[in-house]
């Protein structure tokens, strides 16, 4: 690998403030930047995309990905629902579509790396927590080792009050834009909609709690493990505990029962050797900040069992459960 390519870097371009500030940090490492905006069909973050390259001096690509969008998120994240499953739509998409992409680029550029504005840390073919306030290591569990190998992460030591201040001193025109937190391919965010629009969907049936029926519900997909049900059963609270699409039945329980101290995942992803026999670490189930509990790894072909030191809240099939040794990310299964 020649000089010039070490030296330059396939930047996701997002048209936000974070892909922004990081092809700045980028340029004053020395980086020559390549931006690649991939393409949904959104006509307003398009242009603030192809605005920002142009401000910053980047040479942008625009890629149209719907159909791979399509092929390996929209469908999956359909059908998981249709199956009683919670999916986490950007956590099938890094691997796939977004770090795809970018290695693709950055391979037409010439260039060893590629990067984005994710708030976690990459070195030497590490996967790191960022900052606590907006670490999102956990939505990168199932990037390849070859993806992380090759991934430079610039914020990884900022909060993202620290980074919209950074844009700010910078000019950087998109400096106050509004954070994405919608699925980019459904901005209603209305996902049950958007599933009613796809075709068919789950009807009305029964919510149980200790086995009688206690009320109705309007679709199963409109729920999700640990979410609360309206209303109250002798005067408590009940939460989904358990999805039965082939009943098409919700299963209902207090707050005390969504607790579990066993988490099983299929499809792991490891981010080192696979290990052959149980490792300790902790494991995060959904992205928050403080649920990361201790936990035994236990290797079971191509997935694993998780044996959590304290229970962690209300595990939900499809999601991601990562695995961490302190702030490494060691990988990442889809829990059954």
């Amino acid at each position: 690998m020649n000089c010039n390519q070490d030296h330059r870097v396939a930047l996701g371009l997002s048209g936000g403030v974070d892909s922004a500030v990081a092809a700045r940090l980028l340029q004053r490492e020395g980086y020559e930047v390549f931006g690649l905006y991939l393409d949904i069909g959104t006509a307003q973050a398009r242009e603030d995309a192809i605005s920002t390259a142009e401000f910053l001096g980047v040479p942008l690509k625009v890629l149209d990905v719907r159909e791979p969008l399509e092929q390996c998120v929209c469908g999956p994240f359909a059908e998981a629902y249709l199956r009683g499953e919670t999916p986490n739509p950007c956590i099938l998409c890094n691997p796939s579509v977004k770090f795809r992409s970018l290695a693709e680029y950055a391979d037409e550029v010439g260039a060893r790396w590629i990067a984005t504005g994710h708030y976690a840390r990459a070195r030497d073919g590490m996967l790191l927590k960022g900052m606590p306030a907006n670490d999102q290591s956990y939505m990168l569990c199932r990037l390849t080792r070859a993806q992380v190998a090759r991934l430079k992460l610039p914020l990884g030591e900022y909060e993202k009050v620290q980074v919209r201040a950074l844009a700010e001193a910078l000019g950087i025109p998109v400096a106050r834009k509004p954070d994405s937190m919608e699925i980019c391919f459904i901005p209603d965010k209305d996902y049950a909609g958007w599933l009613s629009r796809r075709g068919a969907v789950p009807g009305p049936g029964p919510v149980v709690f200790n086995g009688k029926i206690v009320a109705r519900h309007e679709g199963f997909h409109r729920w999700t493990v640990g979410q609360r049900l309206p209303g109250l059963y002798d005067g408590r609270k009940l939460y989904v505990s358990e999805i039965r699409p082939a009943r098409g039945e919700i299963v209902a329980a207090l707050w005390e029962d969504l607790f579990k101290t066993e988490v099983r995942v299929r499809g792991m992803n490891w981010l080192i050797d696979p290990p052959g026999a149980p490792i300790h670490g902790s494991v995060r189930v959904r992205h928050t900040k403080w649920e990361n509990p201790d936990c035994t790894v236990i290797p079971d072909g191509s997935g694993a069992v998780i044996r959590c030191d304290s229970p962690v809240r209300a595990p939900a099939r499809g999601q991601a459960a990562a695995i961490y040794d302190g702030d490494r990310v060691l990988g990442g299964g889809w829990i059954e």
